[in-house]
């Protein structure tokens, strides 16, 4: 990377979580491009968040949002992750590949549907391969107050075999107003992949509007 900011690559931008990222990226002044399947879509969503930001906000299609970032994160449902990572793995050689998918498996997403391979995260690792640094995160917050200006309430696991990786990744979380925790190892990302349809029982068994996880205990930072 130069010594500019790192320019991060959002995959599946258009969807809920991808531009609620996208956005407070932008807002912290992180250099953004947003990438979707539809190209016309992602330039809308960039030209919306730049007006509404002040900030420029560049886009183009997955392929190309992936080639231009230094660091990519994909937030592609369960089902268009292997294709999505597949496509772009030519692509992310070398690079950080942030992983936020959750395996949920219509319409049971309620009960803990974890995949043959493990995880999700383990997949992606699978398909782009031992050279592309596959972090996972972003799981256990809903994307619908992400999207807010509001503070929220909310830690983020973070795993990865590459600390250095991991580290990276945190500091972006952190630049999203939340609080990013090293959690260990890639395969260790099942925890919070479960977890979500944890969550989603509990939304609707207590009417909670976005649970999240909020660890208890003092966690300094990691030296």
């Amino acid at each position: 990377m130069s010594n500019q900011s790192p320019v991060i690559g959002i995959i599946g931008a258009t969807g809920h979580l991808g531009a609620a990222i996208a956005r407070r990226l932008v807002q912290s002044g992180e250099r953004v491009v947003m990438g979707s399947r539809d190209v016309a879509r992602a330039r809308a969503a960039a030209e919306a968040l730049s007006s509404a930001t002040g900030r420029e906000v560049a886009s183009g299609s997955n392929l190309e949002a992936a080639a231009t970032a230094d660091v990519i994160i994909v937030t592609v449902p369960f089902a268009a992750q292997p294709a999505t990572m597949r496509e772009i793995a030519a692509s992310v050689i070398g690079k950080i590949v942030v992983d936020t998918t959750v395996p949920l498996v219509p319409p049971k997403v309620m009960r803990v549907q974890l995949p043959p391979e493990g995880s999700a995260a383990v997949i992606a690792q699978s398909i782009l391969g031992p050279a592309t640094r596959v972090v996972s995160a972003f799981h256990n917050v809903a994307a619908h107050k992400l999207a807010t200006d509001e503070k929220v309430d909310c830690d983020i696991l973070v795993f990865g075999d590459d600390r250095e990786a991991r580290q990276v990744v945190i500091g972006l979380v952190e630049k999203c107003g939340l609080r990013g925790l090293h959690a260990g190892a890639l395969v260790n990302s099942a925890a919070a992949e479960a977890l979500t349809s944890v969550l989603i029982f509990l939304n609707k068994t207590y009417g909670v509007d976005g649970a999240g996880l909020r660890l208890t205990g003092n966690f300094p930072a990691p030296t």
